[in-house]
């Protein structure tokens, strides 16, 4: 492509056969180029001879081209009128050198792009895209201008480089870039091209150092794939599009991964990784896993194969849900699979478990957190049972109750839920997750009563004392106060009581800004207790926390320590049973462990009081990996 003595120069459609675009052009299998989106190109006789020859590189590569017969690009107005220019890349390269956010069409889906370093042009992304304050994705020319902003170490390099190229979770080096790309956080999402167009973009202007490159969408709303879609959706966004016209079939979303010591951890498996299969030791009739609601993937199985879907989203947004259901049709597809069963999450209200429910064949019911033990089990190969730890933000518990902190001993048949995390009260329901001083102020008003409010002055003074006698005014009426087990409303909480953060804008963003606070050289902790029920009591550590929260300078010091009685209480649910079982396999599943101090920390007080910790790292760790778990525990019934 870079060389001008090759007759693809500048070509930015030439692709390789291992890494080039696949999934996003098929239409059905198999894969050949008249059942991709690449059938409406005729191959010029030089393409079709290199097409045709078994000796060369691209035999029967199926998206085979060139500048006389293949896709072109071309630069659209923020209207979609075509801007006539003879280098229309070269032409982006210097509009977002100037400050202009553009539309670029990718290989599944369009990108928001604009010049990372300029705070002005950032700003206003965020502003036009809606998206306040949660990260940015960041691409630049090559690993050595990534270092010169974030710490990439070989591991990093290695993943940075892959051939599914995914974004890639590093720690901040300084501020080079612009604030507002992670604004609050001790990391940024980065990324290296992928496409022949990404690199012509750098190539076009040495001086860019880092693009934003941000999914093409307005918040919580899937990624745009179609042109005219695009203008519809992103035309209050884009300034410009660059476009081309070879059709994407379906959509398909940036992977995001990172990497823990040698290990790799995926925490969104898109792009690059599906459709992938995964191998079964049991044969399976065909069936739809549907997932969860949040950060949703299904899977479809047959025989011994599985075969993963997509990232798509929130399904409570109604272009979510439609996705999901597209999305499962595509998949069926292109793969000849019709289920025979539905595998579901228990939670009656969940939109992908009625969608499930309502195919019309059987249907088998799989507990939230079960699944997410599953599928670690799944993936490391576990047969005998395991001590499950599951942490989450929600999760439909047999009980009725919302779990999301809990201890299991299980297989794949089944489990017994032997540990828990503290009862806490979501005063206004699902509310409390996107604000988290409503947990905050439950804890304070059931340690300290009347008094609470002199117990910690300084966070009645954040929230406004009319709102916090509102909250209290819902709990002492008992109106719309689920109770919960979760792990992720206990971060939330004392994000909150700590003075870090006291809203979710998106999911889990309390914790993530705790955690980017705390000080992880800290290895002391807490006190806490375990009642009889197996209820974990942390009443000793909040109150000493709530305490510590009026200085500012100690924070880091707490937080730290907080992570680390979670971590302590962990280990000594697992060490009572192993007392009682013997068993020293432990899985470790749900978003929470995507806390890297929770999750290194932890790890580190298993292996040395002799368990061994069990992770996913093929498929995410939070709702992501649930169909695979539901397919796993699924296989127990066959």
């Amino acid at each position: 492509m870079l060389n001008p003595n090759d007759r693809r120069y500048r070509y930015p459609f030439i692709n390789c056969t291992d890494c080039g675009p696949r999934y996003t052009l098929i239409r059905k299998t198999p894969y050949d180029r008249p059942q991709t989106s690449m059938a409406m190109f005729k191959m010029c006789n030089e393409c079709q001879a290199e097409y045709e020859n078994p000796k060369g590189r691209r035999f029967h590569a199926q998206p085979n081209a060139c500048h006389a017969c293949g896709p072109r690009p071309e630069l659209l107005d923020g209207k979609g009128k075509k801007i006539e220019t003879d280098n229309p890349i070269a032409e982006t390269a210097r509009l977002l050198r100037k400050g202009k956010i553009i539309a670029i069409k990718g290989l599944g889906g369009y990108h928001l792009a604009c010049d990372a370093t300029d705070e002005t042009v950032v700003s206003a992304l965020r502003e036009r895209k809606k998206r306040k304050e949660k990260p940015f994705a960041v691409m630049s020319k090559d690993i050595e201008a990534i270092r010169k902003y974030a710490e990439a170490g070989e591991q990093d390099e290695k993943l940075l480089k892959s051939r599914e190229k995914p974004i890639v979770l590093l720690k901040k080096k300084n501020e080079l870039l612009s604030k507002s790309v992670a604004l609050g956080f001790n990391e940024y999402g980065v990324f290296l091209p992928y496409t022949p167009i990404h690199h012509l973009l750098f190539a076009d202007d040495p001086i860019l150092s880092a693009l934003v490159m941000t999914s093409g969408n307005v918040s919580d709303e899937p990624i745009v794939f179609d042109e005219s879609e695009a203008l519809r959706r992103l035309g209050g966004i884009a300034d410009n599009f660059l476009v081309n016209n070879r059709p994407i079939v379906w959509r398909c979303d940036d992977s995001v991964a990172r990497t823990v010591g040698e290990r790799i951890f995926i925490t969104r498996r898109s792009r690059g990784f599906v459709p992938a299969p995964v191998f079964l030791r049991r044969k399976l009739p065909p069936m739809l896993a549907c997932g969860g609601d949040l950060k949703s993937v299904f899977a479809l199985a047959k025989g011994k194969t599985v075969f993963p879907g997509p990232h798509i989203g929130d399904l409570e947004h109604a272009e979510a849900f439609n996705s999901f259901r597209e999305s499962v049709d595509h998949f069926k597809s292109i793969f000849e699979i019709k289920p025979e069963v539905a595998v579901v999450d228990k939670h009656p209200g969940y939109f992908s478990s009625n969608y499930g429910r309502s195919l019309g064949i059987p249907v088998t019911e799989v507990q939230h957190h079960h699944a997410h033990v599953a599928s670690v089990m799944l993936e490391n190969r576990l047969e005998e049972k395991v001590i499950g730890l599951a942490l989450d933000g929600a999760g439909y518990g047999d009980d009725g109750t919302v779990w999301g902190g809990e201890i299991f001993v299980c297989d794949m048949k089944g489990f017994e839920r032997r540990f828990f995390f503290p009862l806490l009260k979501l005063p206004g329901g699902d509310m409390a997750a996107k604000e988290p001083w409503r947990v905050a102020t439950y804890i304070l008003w059931q340690m300290f009563g009347e008094r609470f409010k002199d117990a910690h002055p300084l966070f009645v003074e954040e929230i406004g004392e009319s709102r916090v006698n509102n909250i209290v005014s819902i709990l002492k009426a008992d109106i719309n106060s689920p109770v919960t087990s979760s792990a992720g409303r206990l971060f939330d909480a004392v994000a909150s009581l700590l003075l870090i953060s006291h809203k979710n804008s998106f999911e889990g963003q309390s914790p993530m800004l705790l955690e980017s606070i705390a000080d992880s050289t800290v290895e002391d902790s807490f006190e806490f207790d375990i009642s009889g029920e197996g209820e974990i009591d942390f009443t000793k550590m909040l109150g000493k926390l709530v305490k510590s929260a009026n200085d500012a300078g100690s924070i880091p010091n707490v937080s730290a320590m907080f992570h680390n009685t979670v971590a302590s209480s962990l280990l000594e649910c697992c060490k009572r049973l192993k007392r009682e079982t013997g068993i020293k396999d432990v899985c470790l599943s749900g978003g929470t462990f995507q806390n890297l101090i929770l999750l290194k920390y932890l790890s580190k007080l298993l292996e040395s009081n002799g368990f061994r910790p069990h992770f996913s790292r093929q498929f995410p760790i939070n709702d992501g990996g649930l169909a695979i778990g539901q397919i796993a525990v699924a296989t127990s019934s066959f």
